[in-house]
């Protein structure tokens, strides 16, 4: 009994130990969704084309390994090195989109500068507008989130949020998650 106990205990440690903190904190297991970006791979630079240096223009987004039950997908882009990535001080949110159909497996280059994704409903970004802004830091070299949601449900009523509120009416409808990770320096 004492044997087969403390392989249990040590079976339940290993899997809390691989199980990422979001998933540990949601209940959720780790879930196969992945989010890829043709222009760059992850922890890699975003060209310059999609920032404020450039067109300004949001890239293409193409997701994989979508769990059952998906009604709707929300997609949020931030800066967590604002202004500066030494002294960090808010995050700088670029850009969100949430009840895009569940049909989605991406989004074409540039449909950030529409007024909605095909089915989709815009939140408000930290310049107070529905649309794309791109990576345009200050100084040094920031990071941009893309993160992907995969809901139980299309959201009803929230207007225009901002990230943290999206992120509020999410909480229990997440299926799946997913995260790009992009870099990008002025020159």
């Amino acid at each position: 009994m004492g044997i087969r106990l403390s392989l249990t205990l040590t079976w339940l440690l290993a899997v809390l130990v691989a199980t990422p903190a979001w998933a540990q904190q949601s209940g959720q297991a780790p879930s196969g969704l992945a989010l890829h970006a043709p222009a760059f791979g992850d922890h890699e630079d975003i060209p310059v084309r999609y920032t404020c240096d450039g067109e300004n223009i949001s890239p293409a987004l193409n997701w994989s390994g979508v769990p059952d039950g998906v009604k709707s997908f929300a997609l949020i882009i931030d800066d967590p090195d604002a202004p500066d990535p030494k002294a960090p001080k808010r995050t700088w949110v670029h850009w969100v989109v949430y009840n895009l159909p569940a049909a989605a497996r991406g989004l074409e280059r540039g449909a950030g500068a529409q007024d909605h994704p095909v089915g989709a409903d815009l939140g408000s970004n930290s310049w107070q507008r529905g649309h794309y802004g791109g990576p345009c830091p200050p100084i040094g070299k920031h990071r941009y989130f893309f993160k992907l949601y995969a809901l139980d449900t299309r959201l009803r009523g929230l207007g225009h949020p901002g990230a943290r509120g999206l992120r509020d009416a999410m909480q229990g409808h997440i299926l799946a998650r997913a995260q790009l990770v992009g870099l990008y320096r002025r020159h």
